[in-house]
C-alpha cells in the first residue's frame, strides 16, 4: 500500500486490495495513521469524533423502520438518479461517504465494489452519495473503477433530509487544509460532511438496516450487508 503522510492527514492512494475483509483493511490503515500522525493531530480528530457523538445526531438521524425520503442527484455524467425510481428494481444499498480524498471511505467503496456481484445477487444495487461536485465523484468512480452509481448531493440537501450532515469543527477543518480543500472538493465554504451511513432500503422505501457510526474509521461492512439483503430476499 502505498501513502502520502501530510503534516498528519494520511491520504490513500488507489491501493489492490488483497483478501483481507474490510475491517482487517480499515484496522491495518488505523494502525499506520496511529504511528504516522502526530499526537496534536490524533487528539484533535478524536475531539471533533467525541463532539459529534455527543451532539445527539446519531438520536436524530433516520433510522430503521423510517421512510427514506426521495432524492434526485446526479451521477458522475450528469444524469439524475432518483431513489424511488430505483426501487422500483429492488432494494438500495444507499452508501453515504465523506469524499474521495477520505481514505476510509475509498477502502468502503472498493470493499463494497469487490462484493458488488455478491451484492447484486442478493437482489441489492448500490448508490454511493458524498457530497462533492460531479467532476470528484467521476474522479473516485474511475479511480476504483466502481460499478454502481456514485451520485453528488452538493450542499448536503439531502443528506439533511436524512438528518446525517454536520459541521466540521475548525480545529479539524484546520488539519484537513495542510492537505485537502474540502471548499475545493465540495464547491462551497460550509465545511459541512455527512455521517458515513449505510442504509438498506426495501422496495417500499422503508430503511430496513441503518449503520450508523460518530466515528468514520467504522463502516458497514458488505458481508453485513449481503446478510440482510439475503433476509429480505426471503421473505
Amino acid at each position: 500500500m502505498r501513502m502520502v503522510c501530510l503534516l498528519g492527514f494520511i491520504l490513500l492512494c488507489p491501493m489492490q486490495l488483497t483478501a483481507n475483509t474490510l475491517a482487517e483493511d480499515l484496522d491495518e490503515f488505523v494502525k499506520q495513521y496511529l504511528e504516522k500522525t502526530p499526537e496534536n493531530v490524533r487528539d484533535d480528530h478524536q475531539k471533533g469524533i467525541d463532539e459529534l457523538q455527543q451532539s445527539g445526531i446519531l438520536e436524530q438521524a433516520l433510522n430503521i423502520g423510517d421512510t427514506a425520503p426521495e432524492f434526485v442527484l446526479p451521477n458522475a455524467v450528469g444524469a439524475n438518479i432518483s431513489l424511488y425510481d430505483s426501487l422500483l428494481r429492488g432494494p438500495v444499498v444507499l452508501v453515504w461517504y465523506r469524499g474521495g480524498w477520505c481514505p476510509y471511505c475509498n477502502l468502503q467503496l472498493q470493499h463494497i465494489q469487490k462484493k458488488l456481484g455478491d451484492i447484486e445477487a442478493a437482489g441489492g444495487q448500490v448508490i454511493a452519495i458524498s457530497p462533492e461536485l460531479p467532476d470528484k465523484t467521476m474522479t473516485t468512480k474511475e479511480r476504483h473503477k466502481l460499478e454502481y452509481q456514485v451520485l453528488s448531493d452538493v450542499d448536503n440537501n439531502v443528506a439533511d433530509d436524512y438528518r446525517l450532515a454536520y459541521s466540521v469543527p475548525d480545529y479539524v477543518v484546520d488539519h484537513y487544509d495542510l492537505s485537502i480543500t474540502l471548499n475545493e472538493y465540495n464547491g462551497n465554504d460550509t465545511r459541512r460532511l455527512p455521517l458515513a451511513a449505510t442504509y438498506i432500503i426495501d422496495k417500499s422505501g422503508v430503511i430496513e438496516y441503518a449503520f450508523l457510526d460518530a466515528d468514520y474509521k467504522n463502516r458497514a461492512s458488505p458481508e453485513e450487508i449481503i446478510t440482510i439483503l439475503k433476509q429480505l430476499k426471503a421473505r
